[in-house]
């Protein structure tokens, strides 16, 4: 009898361990303030600054070719779709839609501007040397001064999105505003870039 609810348990086990969100931490920008050398705790803070750009929430929307992945393993959209303007309109709402806890997909994520990055801010397969140099970059990065940039990611609420994603994924790792002070701490110390 044991042996015959042990499949259920694990089945149980396994299904509340795949919902549970798993917080990534996300260091302050004053945690980087014992490194001396300037530009050497720029590129420091942009790479911690890497952990949310590089998270499955921001590269999932900003993929190398013109279909988006999803999920937190990244996987190929599904249903299949390409890029296109108003394209993600047809399935994703202007708020995350909740669904039934049976199914594969716990939530439905959804944003009034929900769409893809342009193409030319794909991050998808890049080093974060190269996200950092594409993210100075006004002819890869919407034309943003680095002021810009800053306020972007610090405050749009497009981007805030990634720390509130709806059931079933985990957020950005640490949050908006960490996130932010990393991004201004790294502007401040002369915007250096990871090899």
């Amino acid at each position: 009898m044991r042996w015959a609810i042990l499949p259920i348990l694990l089945l149980v086990s396994a299904d509340v361990s795949a919902q549970a969100p798993q917080q990534s931490e996300l260091k302050a920008a004053p945690d980087f303030a014992s490194i001396g050398d300037q530009a050497a705790r720029s590129r420091a803070l942009f790479t911690e600054a890497a952990k949310v750009l590089t998270s499955p929430r921001c590269i999932n929307c900003h993929p190398a070719g013109d279909r988006p992945t999803q999920a937190n393993d990244k996987h190929p959209h599904m249903p299949p779709v390409a890029r296109g303007a108003g394209t993600c309109k047809t399935c994703h709402s202007d708020a995350n839609f909740r669904l039934s806890e049976r199914a594969s997909y716990r939530s439905i994520p959804g944003h009034p501007r929900w769409d893809l990055a342009p193409i030319e801010m794909a991050w998808q397969g890049k080093s974060i040397g190269d996200i950092c140099r594409q993210l100075k970059d006004p002819q890869r990065n919407g034309g943003r001064t680095l002021a810009l940039v800053h306020e972007h990611m610090a405050s749009d609420d497009l981007v805030a999105w990634g720390w509130e994603p709806g059931p079933g994924r985990d957020p950005a790792p640490g949050t908006q505003k960490i996130f932010g002070d990393l991004i201004q701490a790294w502007i401040d110390t002369g915007a250096e870039c990871p090899n």
